[in-house]
């Protein structure tokens, strides 16, 4: 019949009908490699270049000028707006898009570092500081290899003022621990500055300390026993002592009705606290690739915004008046978003945390909007964001191994969306839900290895297997019991709930004890990777998200060439001496030994945390055979070199160096390892000092008799 109306063929999987949104695709230059002419990635762009920015402030060797570094991102912006005519990005509004991403998580992050300035606790004079009695409001816990850390909000301290007290000090409690978050304590305490790394590219402990206003380290002297006075006026402390309090309840409850075996585990999944897990428990997961576990982020938040939401819904489904009358989906969205900020709020709000919180919001946004949720758009969104309340925390380990392995798995989940578009099994005979287990396990490991081999030296020999015999555990057993307590608990069944939640994470546990111990080792790329090299690998993991198509495994690899050729050009590192007394010596066989020398009072290196000391001197002084060359590390009471014997050749390679006269092995002194902060050798010959000339920043001054640059 002419003129008859035929209805459109069916579309597979929802997608897009051919020739739909071809105008605009057409107008891109190299449409089968990029996808950043989509006005939507702009979010991911600007995600990317604030991350970027923020880096850079925190690397600068000097401490820029406040209000210089604000009037970036408005002259940034003034130019965003003015480069706005045409709806395309051309190779000029990108440049100009990344440069107020830039501006802005600079000016971020330097606004931050100036709004949380507290007061840091002044160094001793000479080697023992004196202990100080203080008195202030327990608020966290910390597990510790030494005993839990005391996170105390200081309200008065022993010989110091108002203006010189500090608002947080961190002690380490090695006596038995009778107060509890909430409490006020009193303590004897020997006090001193967070120490700052000892060697270069590790972990800033102190520039984190100066952001979370911690302004003292120490360790208590006998025990913190409990004052009188009550909770502060405040309303805003008072909800913070009481937040922790009601944490630590939650925790000890749970780690109660889980069970003896994984009732830590189970506390740390549900309140974030992990004090009451064992210490060989963290490091089987650690060693066994299975820490994320302990990061509260997508999953767990998924089971208690998408439980709630979904009971919720269906409740409300059941009132017929108001069904019919109201998209009941709305409300039960409300009513999920406020679970998801009530779990964020209890569980500690770690930066994994913020992530999962946030995109979840965007989640039920959407749905009270009548809006698509774009995972890509929501994964922007919580970097975007997170940049802007906490920009120090791009430079944590969490913060870049969590963003990693969440862009990497939505990158390729669309894809493989995609594909399953035109095919009902992308991996043969394999089914969906077991090919994505497996694919999970890969794509977040291989996101996150860069990020593990700089800050850790090091891989889980077995991560792999482990995360394939774990996924179906969490994702069969262990996510739908901890949604079967959570029905059961107003019931008052609960505690049985969390019983069959235990039982499922001593699975877990077995499964992370079994690949810890059979590992053959720790896979360790037998030198430090160079800062340029990580740079180098997250552009090539951002531009492997941000392009489509075979741009995705192309270029990347313009990035990943030069990181590979700087990492294999940069030198080893032939010996350590760290400020805390512990000695690092690359052997023959590349692997690290750890000698525990002397007993200092600094930082030891955190991607060596995990070495047992090794006997590697039997006397004084020790003289170390390195990658280097020989080297004498001086007794503390002997100020002369020790002399050893050396041929001609290695005279002359060590004279380069250290220019020591013939015959005598170069000596470290331990007076310089503590003035400089530490001293490393490297296998080319030489000699880094951690702090020389002083590059003054707002958590770094120099130190009195230090010359700043």
């Amino acid at each position: 019949m002419t003129g008859a109306i035929r209805a459109p063929a069916p579309q597979k999987h929802k997608t897009a009908a051919k020739g739909k949104g071809q105008r605009a695709h057409n107008t891109v230059e190299w449409p089968d490699l990029w996808s950043i002419a989509s006005v939507d990635v702009r979010p991911l762009l600007l995600a990317f270049s604030m991350t970027a920015g923020a880096g850079v402030y925190f690397l600068l060797p000097w401490e820029p000028s406040l209000w210089a570094i604000l009037a970036l991102p408005s002259g940034a912006l003034f130019l965003v707006i003015i480069s706005r005519p045409s709806l395309v990005l051309d190779g000029l509004q990108l440049a100009i898009w990344m440069l107020f991403g830039i501006a802005l998580g600079a000016g971020a992050a330097s606004l931050r570092s100036h709004l949380v300035a507290a007061p840091v606790v002044a160094p001793a004079e000479g080697r023992q500081a004196r202990p100080v009695m203080l008195e202030g409001w327990l608020t966290e816990i910390e597990p510790g290899a030494k005993g839990p850390r005391l996170r105390i909000q200081v309200h008065a301290m022993a010989r110091h003022s108002a203006a010189e007290t500090p608002k947080y000090v961190r002690l380490t409690h090695r006596a038995r621990l009778e107060v509890s978050p909430g409490r006020f304590v009193r303590c004897w305490a020997v006090l001193r500055p967070p120490p700052a790394p000892s060697m270069a590219g590790e972990y800033d402990f102190q520039r984190q300390a100066w952001f979370e206003q911690l302004g003292g380290v120490g360790y208590v002297q006998g025990r913190c026993r409990g004052g009188t006075l009550g909770a502060p006026s405040g309303w805003g402390q008072q909800i913070g002592l009481k937040v922790p309090a009601l944490r630590r309840q939650l925790a000890g409850h749970v780690q109660q009705a889980a069970g003896e075996r994984a009732g830590g585990f189970a506390a740390a999944l549900i309140s974030g606290d992990r004090s009451y897990m064992r210490l060989e428990d963290q490091e089987a997961l650690r060693n066994s690739g299975l820490a994320h576990l302990l990061a509260i982020s997508g999953l767990h938040m998924a089971i208690v915004g998408g439980l709630v939401y979904f009971l919720t819904w269906r409740a409300l489904a059941l009132i017929e008046p108001l069904a019919l009358r109201v998209a009941v989906q709305k409300p039960a969205a409300v009513v999920a978003l406020m679970a998801s900020l009530a779990y964020l709020i209890v569980s500690g709000a770690s930066v994994s945390t913020q992530r999962a919180f946030i995109m979840s919001a965007v989640v039920f946004g959407a749905v009270l909007f009548d809006r698509a949720a774009l995972s890509m758009r929501s994964f922007s969104i919580a970097m975007i964001l997170v940049v802007l309340m906490q920009p120090e925390s791009v430079m944590t380990p969490g913060f870049q191994m969590s963003f990693a392995a969440s862009a990497a798995l939505i990158a390729t989940y669309e894809a493989w969306t995609h594909r399953r578009a035109t095919r009902e099994r992308v991996m043969g005979k394999l089914s969906y839900s077991w090919a994505s287990l497996a694919v999970t396990s890969l794509v977040a490991g291989t996101a996150t290895a860069p990020f593990a081999l700089y800050h850790f030296d090091r891989l889980a020999g077995l991560g792999l297997l482990a995360n394939l015999l774990a996924m179906p555990v969490i994702t069969f057993a262990t996510a739908p019991l901890a949604a079967f307590a959570l029905i059961l608990t107003p019931f008052g069944y609960g505690d049985f709930g969390l019983r069959m939640f235990g039982y499922s994470l001593e699975v877990i546990l077995m499964i992370a004890h079994f690949c810890t111990d059979h590992a053959p080792a720790m896979i360790s790329a037998g030198k430090q990777m160079p800062g340029l090299t990580l740079a180098l690998l997250s552009l090539a993991l951002a531009v492997s998200v941000i392009a489509k198509g075979w741009g995705r495994a192309l270029l990347p690899a313009l990035a990943i060439g030069p990181a590979v050729w700087v990492w294999t050009v940069a030198p080893a590192l032939a010996l350590h001496w760290s400020p805390s007394g512990d000695v690092f010596l690359r052997q023959t066989d590349g692997q690290i030994a750890r000698l525990a020398y002397l007993d200092g009072d600094g930082l030891s290196p955190m991607r060596f945390s995990t070495l047992e000391p090794a006997e590697l001197c039997a006397g004084w002084p020790c003289i170390l055979e390195t990658a280097a060359g020989r080297i004498a590390l001086n007794d503390p009471e002997l100020p002369a070199a020790t002399c050893i014997p050396d041929t001609q050749a290695e005279y002359e390679l060590r004279q380069s160096v250290s220019g020591t006269q013939a015959g005598c092995a170069p000596p470290i002194y331990w007076e310089d390892v503590l003035r400089l902060n530490g001293i490393t050798l490297k296998t080319n010959g030489a000699m880094t000092e951690t702090r020389g000339r002083c590059n003054p920043r707002l958590w770094r001054p120099c130190p009195v008799s230090a010359e700043p640059d």
